[in-house]
């Protein structure tokens, strides 16, 4: 070539070219280690929580492992709280989030989101001595609940809303239970299997479900970095096998009981 300074150029740019076409994406980096980091949240049962003998246990648990055993890798569970899924996963300290994490459009700015794994319907949790016995009656009411989740925000909302009661957050579930269950606050809101779980655990005698709550169908998805598209394609296919070979029904019976039936993860003339 007759000019050295354009062969040069040429040179560096198709450089960079071939190193970006080589460069492993988030999908091969996995498998290459051998190891999937999954941020779970394990005070959220039956979801993700301590067993017996404190290992990891729970529906997002048996997720993360169902993926890991897919990829031909060891599972390895990276204890999270609610407020910390998206941290986690930005900083590099877990894979995916497998952590009932809400597909809303705010988060999506920041983290990549599949396609809904799991879908809870909204209850309200009450003692018995405190005359709620439905959504309306909680108006005006000491209210919380745990901070960062779909239902806090929700809820929070309504109480600016009605002008009236009060709204107190917490850092995680047991802390927003354990205040219904002494009485620091009247109710709060919380998914239909925290609910059903807490109440068949026995550990709280005095509580009880006061209906539904009118809030939308909470989605939850898996989740990557936005970037990762090789990574989320493949989560997306996951999602949808777990579906059609029946292992969603099967985890949902396992970890939740046949009482609450299995909210359908379909949305109408939008996908599946």
């Amino acid at each position: 070539m007759k000019n050295p300074a354009f062969a040069v150029a040429l040179s560096a740019v198709l450089s960079t070219s071939f190193m970006a076409t080589a460069h492993a994406d988030k999908l091969d980096d996995i498998i290459g280690s051998g190891k999937l980091r999954c941020a779970v949240t394990l005070d959220f049962p039956p979801m993700g929580f301590r067993d017996a003998s404190n290992a990891p246990a729970g529906f997002d648990v048996d997720y993360c492992n169902d993926l890991a055993k897919i990829l031909g890798v060891e599972a390895e569970v990276v204890e999270t709280p609610f407020p910390d899924r998206i941290p986690a996963l930005i900083s590099g300290r877990a894979d995916v989030i497998v952590a009932s994490t809400s597909d809303t459009l705010e988060r999506a700015k920041t983290v990549g989101l599949t396609v809904p794994y799991f879908a809870f319907q909204m209850v309200v949790l009450t003692r018995d001595n405190t005359g709620i016995n439905s959504f309306n009656d909680i108006k005006g009411k000491a209210l919380g609940n745990t901070s960062g989740t779909f239902e806090a925000i929700a809820l929070e909302g309504d109480v600016k809303k009605w002008g009236s009661g009060t709204f107190r957050a917490y850092q995680s579930q047991n802390d927003t239970l354990l205040a219904v269950a002494q009485g620091h606050i009247d109710a709060t809101v919380v998914t239909n299997t925290v609910a059903a779980a807490t109440i068949k655990s026995g550990k709280y005698k005095n509580l009880k479900i006061a209906g539904n709550a009118p809030y939308t169908i909470d989605y939850v998805s898996l989740g990557a970095k936005r970037s990762e598209y090789g990574l989320l394609n493949y989560l997306n296919l996951f999602v949808n096998q777990q579906v059609r070979s029946g292992r969603y029904n099967e985890l949902f019976t396992k970890w939740v009981g046949t009482e609450i039936a299995p909210t359908d993860l379909t949305v109408p003339k939008v996908y599946y």
